[in-house]
């Protein structure tokens, strides 16, 4: 034990010292460039002024502001509801067994989705592709339009041709086959995202929050090539870059998350 002043400190104090600390830290992380973190604020004053309330003596606005209190767990339940949904999201996808077992035709399916991604660019079609793993996005794929198709370059940019009734949503590719499409994704509500990002990439951040899929994203104003992983978007890429992306992910067993439970933001986030 060391003393510190009246109090002794020993290693279990330590140790507990770092959990809270690391706690703290991933708390901050997890809600950092979303409104929790106002919220977050806003109960930190409220027992703030609880306490200098409570040194002035003034019972009644004391009362009133402890009673607020009382209720304050179930306020950070319906106030960080989107926070604590993606947060379990997160938890179910990294216990999946899936990553133990190896995939086939992945290469095959890179060259397809590099050449269509080649002539979309070019030609300023937008899209937005998902690939998912076995078992996860089967509420999205149910609501979308079934195909169970191998993925060919020309499928994928038949689809996302302005003039066809499926080119208005996600493709969601899974086990290296077209599943889906006209698939409808939640929209991000990160407020790091730049305004000249549209709503393909402001949804390819919103699936990628809450699930352990890989995101590409083809603008239709500029033809600005995309990808979104773990709530992160990396936009400007180059074709080089998309196959060198894409064999990096689907060359390994399975997706790794990053970071354990969030993901910084790259800088081209904000445009």
């Amino acid at each position: 034990m060391i003393p510190i002043g009246f109090l002794e400190f020993g290693i279990k104090d330590f140790i507990e010292t770092l959990i809270i600390a690391g706690v703290l830290v991933f708390l901050y992380r997890w809600i950092r460039g979303t409104v929790a973190i106002q919220a977050t604020i806003g109960i930190i004053l409220v027992i703030l002024i609880n306490f200098v309330i409570s040194l002035l003596g003034f019972s009644t606005i004391n009362f009133i502001l402890r009673s607020i209190l009382d209720v304050g767990i179930l306020a950070v339940f319906i106030l960080f509801q989107p926070e604590i949904r993606k947060l379990l999201y997160r938890l179910g996808t990294n216990t999946s067994f899936e990553r133990f077992f190896a995939r086939s035709g992945s290469n095959e399916m890179i060259d397809e989705v590099i050449e269509a991604v080649k002539k979309m660019a070019k030609e300023r079609t937008g899209a937005l592709i998902v690939f998912a793993r076995q078992s996860s996005l089967q509420d999205l794929i149910d609501a979308g339009v079934k195909i169970d198709s191998v993925v060919k370059a020309e499928l994928l940019t038949t689809i996302f041709q302005k003039d066809t009734p499926l080119h208005d949503g996600a493709v969601v590719i899974r086990n290296n086959r077209i599943v889906a499409a006209s698939c409808y994704l939640p929209i991000s509500q990160n407020q790091n995202i730049a305004q000249s990002f549209g709503t393909r990439h402001r949804a390819a951040v919103g699936i990628s929050e809450t699930n352990n899929v890989f995101v590409l994203v083809v603008s239709e104003e500029t033809g600005r090539i995309s990808i979104s992983r773990n709530g992160s978007l990396t936009s400007g890429l180059t074709i080089q870059k998309l196959r060198a992306e894409m064999e990096e992910v689907f060359g390994t067993t399975e997706f790794e998350d990053d970071v354990a439970f969030g993901s910084t933001q790259p800088e081209n986030m904000r445009g």
